[in-house]
Formats: structure tokens, sequence, C-alpha cells
């Protein structure tokens, strides 16, 4: 149950990342995180913690077989 986790968890981070880095960039408008340099720097933390999350997740895969 638990091998689909990691691999889950880091493309939603990696999405919700993204979001908020480009509201916070004000690409994305119509929240109060829009042109907010700590959701840009929020979102980009979250965005590298997720591909690191999801590429950590998916190598460990493809060691085991």
């Amino acid at each position: 149950m638990t091998r689909w986790l990691p691999p889950v968890l880091g493309a939603l981070m990696l999405i919700i990342g993204a979001v908020w880095t480009l509201q916070g960039a004000n690409v994305l408008g119509g929240s109060f995180m829009s042109g907010s340099r700590m959701w840009l720097l929020i979102g980009l933390l979250v965005l590298i913690a997720g591909v690191g999350l999801l590429s950590f997740s998916l190598r460990g895969r493809r060691a085991r077989r």
C-alpha cells in the first residue's frame, strides 16, 4: 500500500508548488497569494521538494526491480 504514496505525494507537491509559484509571480491572478513574494518562495520550496520526492521514489522503484 505504501509503494504508491511517495510518488503520488511528490506529484501533488509538484502541482501545488507550481500553482503557488505562478500565483506568487503574479502570473495566475485572482487570489490573495497573487503578487506575493512570500508565496513565490513557498511555492518554489514545495516545487523543489516535490521534484525531489518524485525522483527519489521513482529511482528507488527502478533499483528494486
